[in-house]
């Protein structure tokens, strides 16, 4: 039992959604009497909630909403946790139960030892103090002395790369300087338990390699326990020992990586016609929803060949007149890997303006990847490709078969690679 630093007993998590009285679109007429009775309803309702301690919430109806049901697991000292979902699976609201934002509201988590957190950016900082104010304000809440924080205030400038910006209000530091600080913070003050959600996305690539490894020494090294929350595949199969699948607030997975992904990935649609209107893992302003996925061989089959065609059609539904926006579609291997990431803008497509509903298709003719089974994630930008308009993550599935008589008996698998690159040779030495 020492060895646990992390135990989960039947831990729930309910909130209070507020809605419309749904009888309102029936009614011919709303009454004054009507609006005068739903106010004194809610007002009532709310001034009690108050009273009590409970959640406020506006609305003439309440829902109660089980963000998490009866999730219990324990984790070891030095051990990575991680902890995939699809979008509302309850990921965020388990760690910030982890991290004592909020309280759950049935059962209980046990921690031993000190708790460091990296949940959203700029979590923990006061905007009007210095960098290297917030590094002792950060160190004096996770319980570390004055002297504690001395000694390792270097290596946390030296990790964050923030030197030169040191003594600047934090209130002027972008995203990306937020998180280079924060996670440097709560990586080197030595914290038992080490909580980091997705907010590392939000840093550059070489940042996030060195995160990585930095939470790859913590847990190997120094016998710290991380729970780490990541959509990115290939980083949860490569750090952690053991991942958790949420959907819906439950566990439906708890097992080593490679088959809580498989579990995960599963849940893509399979077909060649994948409808995406109430697909919830999604990034979106709602200036457009991409409603469809359509996919075949060129010539409306089924069966996609290596070697073979590839048509893919993405149907949207545009909320507001877009002007030139880009097209693409993220192609991801079994493991949830990127493959490739087509842009409709890079083969010189340019879409001009475009409202209401819209159809864009892109072909792929010879298709150079080995036999297997793929993902996609399509995907709608503006014209500049600094914003996701719409971006359904991993949505459909479709399989490539190896082409009968290709290369003779020897057979592709994808295990030796993902793209095929088509090359010559002949022996120059010895004639």
């Amino acid at each position: 039992m020492s060895d646990t630093t992390i135990i989960v007993e039947n831990l729930s998590k309910s909130y209070l959604v507020g809605h419309k009285r749904g009888d309102q679109s029936n009614k011919r007429h709303t009454t004054l009497r009507d609006v005068i009775g739903d106010n004194v309803r809610n007002l009532v309702r709310n001034a009690t909630n108050s009273v009590r301690g409970r959640q406020v919430v506006l609305g003439d109806q309440v829902e109660e909403f089980w963000a998490l049901k009866d999730v219990s697991f324990e984790v070891k000292r030095g051990e990575v946790l991680g902890i995939i979902g699809r979008n509302g699976a309850g990921k965020s609201t388990l760690l910030k139960i982890l991290s004592r934002i909020t309280d759950p509201t049935e059962g209980r988590v046990l921690l031993r030892g000190q708790v460091a957190s990296l949940l959203e950016v700029g979590t923990g900082f006061h905007q009007e103090l210095t960098g290297r104010e917030n590094i002792y304000l950060n160190g004096a809440i996770l319980g570390m002395t004055r002297v504690e924080i001395c000694r390792k205030f270097d290596e946390i400038v030296a990790f964050s790369e923030l030197e030169r910006f040191l003594d600047t209000p934090v209130k002027r530091y972008s995203s990306g300087m937020y998180v280079r600080l924060a996670f440097a913070v709560a990586a080197f003050l030595e914290p038992e338990i080490l909580v980091v959600d997705e907010v590392l996305a939000v840093g550059d690539a070489d940042f996030q390699n060195k995160c990585i490894g930095k939470m790859n020494s913590v847990a190997a090294a120094e016998g710290r326990t991380v729970v780490f929350v990541s959509h990115n595949m290939a980083v949860v199969q490569h750090l952690c020992q053991r991942a958790i699948l949420l959907r819906n607030g439950s566990i439906v997975c708890d097992d080593a990586p490679p088959a809580v992904i498989s579990q995960y990935l599963s849940d893509a649609v399979a077909g060649n016609i994948v409808e995406l209107q109430s697909w919830a893992d999604r990034t979106t302003t709602g200036e457009a929803r991409i409603t469809k996925l359509e996919f075949d061989d060129g010539c409306n089959g089924t069966v996609i060949f290596f070697g073979g065609n590839l048509r893919i059609r993405i149907h949207a539904q545009l909320t507001a007149t877009l002007n030139n926006p880009v097209f693409g579609v993220v192609i991801h291997d079994a493991a949830g890997v990127p493959v490739s990431n087509v842009q409709s803008i890079n083969e010189g497509l340019y879409t001009g303006t475009m409202s209401n509903e819209v159809l864009v298709q892109a072909d792929f003719p010879n298709l150079s990847l080995y036999p297997g089974r793929y993902l996609l994630s399509p995907w709608i930008s503006d014209s500049a490709r600094q914003r996701a308009i719409d971006f359904p993550r991993m949505c459909a599935t479709f399989d490539v078969h190896p082409t009968p008589g290709k290369f003779g008996d020897l057979m592709l698998q994808q295990s030796w690679g993902k793209v095929f690159i088509p090359s010559q040779w002949e022996v120059v030495c010895p004639q």
